[in-house]
């Protein structure tokens, strides 16, 4: 067995020789090994001279070696094209990876899944959406799937596992040995501990930027729908959930505020024919699920203060954008960005922004004379 996982590691490690080559000489010759048996001319034949000789250069040993021994750990698992535990999912999308890098339980990536993404500069609402919808949903049987990223997916992850039985699965953009962001160190021990860690990428990969919106494929082809949270228009969820569509899947959205830019992305999918969802009841209804239903959600957490990291982009990339609110005073900047872009009543703001009640009121007061929001019948407040 570890001969043949040898020959898979051999041929994916190969520099030059990508994951479409890979697969064209598997369908024309069968498993690695025999790839390897057929011969330079043979091969030379099928794929070109230029591929036969990647192919027949000197393999590197050490980074097979390293891949055998990670996968030898308890809990790891790198499961090939050729293997029954391979979910079904991913053999339906154009391009499905040769190898998978598992780190927990492979039987759930062969489960019912349901992929929650957004923004990674997420307001506090659509953090505290994303965690109550996920701790539902989880609670209902379904998986969670989501990409470890910060603001939604991270709260869909943690929503998920404040489950006793809940389940998810995090698809990274590094080799299943990294954990990015390295804040989420804690995160990823526990998802690999209670669900399940996915790359196909090699071990020591680092955060690329060009990887990311490739895993969007993956966390698209896993679940039986995809579920947008919060996303600006052109993000990487949006991404996601094209290929959702293309692939059969479910598109969900939840709508926000015409004021806020991370809703206009759900906006445009539901223009486009997603399924605008309101409830944990409307996702379950949309994907005809079955599964035992939990108990209403609790109320969402508030995130801690100071979660204003915008890094999000069309493409995943991995450059901070401008902080927001440069022009205003720090304190005044939390303030405005716990209260998001709805209504909101004091006490929420208040558990939101860390702040006393009379430290609150008083920095509502200067926004409210500089223009920035307004008071509201029954004691809420709203931007402009």
């Amino acid at each position: 067995m570890e001969d043949d996982l040898s020959a898979w590691l051999r041929l994916t490690l190969l520099p030059g020789i990508g994951p479409e080559r890979q697969r064209s000489l598997l369908a024309a010759f069968g498993l690695p090994a025999q790839v390897f048996a057929a011969g330079r001319s043979a091969i030379a034949a099928v794929a070109g001279a230029d591929t036969a000789d990647l192919l027949f250069a000197a393999p590197d040993e050490a980074r097979i070696a390293a891949a055998l021994a990670w996968a030898a750990e308890p809990g790891n698992h790198i499961l090939t094209l050729a293997d029954a535990a391979y979910p079904r999912g991913l053999l339906e999308i154009p391009d499905p990876p040769v190898l998978l890098y598992v780190k927990g339980d492979p039987a759930l990536l062969a489960g019912s899944a349901l992929a929650i993404v957004g923004a990674r500069s997420a307001t506090p609402g659509g953090v505290a959406n994303a965690q109550a919808f996920a701790h539902h949903l989880a609670g209902a049987g379904l998986t969670i799937v989501s990409g470890l990223a910060l603001g939604i997916d991270a709260a869909a992850h943690r929503g998920a596992l404040e489950q006793a039985d809940g389940k998810t699965v995090a698809v990274i953009g590094t080799g299943a040995d990294r954990v990015y962001p390295a804040r989420h160190q804690a995160l990823a021990r526990e998802i690999a501990q209670r669900g399940a860690i996915v790359s196909e990428l090699a071990l020591g990969t680092p955060a690329l930027p060009h990887n990311f919106p490739r895993r969007n494929r993956l966390i698209a082809g896993l679940a039986r729908g995809v579920l947008v949270v919060e996303a600006a228009v052109g993000s990487g969820s949006l991404i996601t959930a094209r290929l959702a569509s293309e692939c059969g899947r479910e598109v969900l959205a939840i709508p926000g505020s015409i004021h806020s830019p991370l809703a206009r992305g759900c906006h445009r999918l539901i223009r486009d024919g997603a399924k605008l969802v309101e409830t944990a009841a409307d996702v379950l209804d949309e994907l005809a699920w079955g599964g035992t239903r939990a108990p209403a959600p609790p109320p969402a957490r508030s995130p801690a203060r100071g979660r204003k990291r915008a890094e999000e982009d069309a493409s995943h990339a991995l450059f901070p954008a401008p902080a927001p609110h440069a022009d205003l005073p720090p304190e005044q900047a939390a303030v405005l960005d716990a209260l998001g872009h709805d209504p909101l009543d004091v006490d929420t703001l208040a558990a939101r922004s860390g702040l006393t009640l009379d430290a609150l009121y008083a920095i509502l007061l200067s926004l409210e004379l500089d223009g920035r929001i307004s008071r509201l019948p029954g004691g809420r407040f709203q931007r402009h």
